[in-house]
């Protein structure tokens, strides 16, 4: 098990510290593994610097891919992807 720390905004941060945001995105350029420890620190984009509140939540599952070929290019460029978190 490993920590991984990462910078998230404001609105993101809060929205995971109430409950109803249970996922996060991000570019896969770090390993990480189930069970390891994912620490969010707030990053206030207007000054630059960290709010000092962050919170730690448990990798649960993680869906690694470059591209999902379920749809065409030409829909994905039209319409993008959802990403849903469930309960």
């Amino acid at each position: 098990m490993i920590r991984i720390e990462k910078k998230t905004w404001p609105d993101l941060f809060q929205k995971v510290l109430d409950g109803s945001k249970s996922f996060d995105l991000r570019l896969g350029d770090f390993e990480c593994a189930e069970g390891d420890v994912l620490v969010l620190r707030e990053w206030d984009p207007g000054t630059q610097e960290y709010t000092g509140r962050e919170i730690e939540k448990e990798i649960t599952f993680i869906f690694n891919t470059k591209d999902i070929s379920f749809w065409s290019e030409e829909d994905v460029n039209k319409y993008g992807y959802h990403i849903m978190s469930l309960k």
